[in-house]
């Protein structure tokens, strides 16, 4: 029988050689490589820091703009100084947030706007508002003491969050190298989008993509328990988060779980709980199980329609002659809006990557079945699927990225200035 030799063990002070390990480039890039593969944002590699480069440039773009915008539309013509940059901010939405954020939901009926609870006759829908962004107003205000500096400065942080999240995302359909290029333009997509003013200002925008975003990241690496506390966040901030919630389990199903796999399913029932405990808390105040559904139909005319009459009340503002431009431009813009969310629901369809393809699917519904469309270029925003689409698309096809840019550049600029001058009609 031969003898089968016997490796002479290292001696003291003799070290063992390392097992040599193949090297696609130098220590450093291996080491951003394997941060990157982190569900959470706790390190940042080297993509991860040109992303918050493209965000710091592109706020600084919408601080220019904006500074124009009080030049540009001055209080009247006599005037000898541009608004105040915060003024400028303080719009729409913006006041509800600051109401609810100081008195609550169920403020004293004296008050301008104000709603008294149980059979007011001075409701101002302001439970249509889900409470997650004002929470957060309000402990920012503790420390920063205008309204709308603490809602800017939520929208900023959250907005960081929310495109080093998107990067990261659209880095999963590419390899390495080509991730690394597809990341930041998916960022640049989004922060260059026509509507991207509402990711600055102190909308819900930013706040429930910096939950949501790494809520679809954790469960694509499979943390379930992170990506339901996250996904409930979200739906704290917009009823949105039920519609991630629902993207979130189909993921889950899609990943073919067994025996003990099973036991992380109950964390993706928590983002209905902030939804449930919002009702059980309007209802206590109203008596009315869905006082922030009926809020949106009394004042934002969100009564259920069936999705071709919605079209037909949208497409008549848009083209009938009794329509002033403003809201005639608008009314085309949430049409447009529209057949952009249809094409990229078939899309994901075709693809068969269905978690997305349900969240796009339950979002249209929701913003299609109303009188007419209303929001829905903002919404936008909110489609990370589109965002990572075209950046993928634009690695393989450089014309997109030029083609995209020279088109919604202007857009931004000219729906900044006109939401920043009070000009917004959506």
């Amino acid at each position: 029988m031969a003898r089968i030799p016997i490796p002479k063990a290292p001696s003291q002070g003799q070290q063992r050689a390392p097992k040599a390990v193949p090297s696609d480039g130098p220590p450093a890039r291996r080491r951003n490589v394997r941060l990157s593969r982190l569900p959470g944002l706790s390190s940042l590699d080297a993509t991860d820091r040109a992303v918050l480069g493209i965000y710091a440039l592109t706020r600084i773009a919408v601080a220019i703009t904006t500074y124009g915008s009080a030049w540009l539309f001055a209080a009247g013509p006599d005037a000898k100084h541009p608004a105040p940059y915060l003024s400028l901010w303080y719009r729409w939405d913006a006041d509800f947030f600051r109401k609810i954020a100081e008195n609550g939901y169920f403020a004293d009926p004296t008050e301008p706007g104000g709603f008294g609870g149980i059979g007011s006759a001075r409701p101002d829908n302001r439970e249509a508002f889900f409470p997650g962004f004002p929470f957060v107003l309000r402990a920012v205000h503790t420390v920063v003491p205008s309204w709308t500096a603490a809602g800017l400065l939520i929208s900023l942080v959250a907005g960081a969050v929310a495109v080093v999240a998107l990067s990261r995302i659209t880095r999963l359909h590419l390899p390495a190298e080509t991730g690394e290029r597809a990341g930041p333009r998916a960022a640049l997509f989004l922060l260059a989008s026509p509507c991207a003013v509402f990711l600055a200002a102190g909308y819900t925008e930013a706040l429930f993509l910096a939950f949501a975003l790494p809520a679809w990241l954790a469960a694509r690496r499979d943390r379930w328990a992170l990506a339901g506390l996250l996904g409930a966040a979200a739906t704290t901030v917009r009823i949105s988060g039920l519609f991630v919630a629902a993207a979130l389990a189909a993921q889950f199903l899609l990943s073919r779980p067994r025996g003990r796999q099973w036991r992380p399913a109950g964390w993706l029932a928590v983002p209905a709980l902030p939804a449930l405990a919002y009702s059980w808390y309007l209802h206590s105040g109203t008596g009315d199980w869905m006082a922030w559904k009926h809020a949106q139909e009394r004042g934002w005319y969100r009564q259920f329609h069936a999705p071709w009459e919605a079209w037909k009340h949208t497409w008549d503002g848009a083209f009938a002659d009794a329509t002033t431009t403003d809201y005639a431009v608008m009314f085309q813009a949430e049409l447009l809006a529209m057949v952009v969310g249809l094409l990229l629901l078939a899309f994901l369809v075709v693809r068969r990557r269905w978690p997305e393809a349900l969240y796009m699917g339950l979002s249209l519904w929701a913003l299609g079945t109303s009188f007419w469309y209303q929001s829905i270029p903002r919404a936008t925003l909110l489609w990370w699927p589109l965002w990572t689409m075209l950046a993928v698309a634009s690695v393989r096809r450089p014309w997109i990225r030029s083609t995209y840019l020279c088109v919604a550049a202007p857009l931004a600029t000219v729906l900044a200035l006109a939401f920043t001058s009070g000009k917004w009609a959506g």
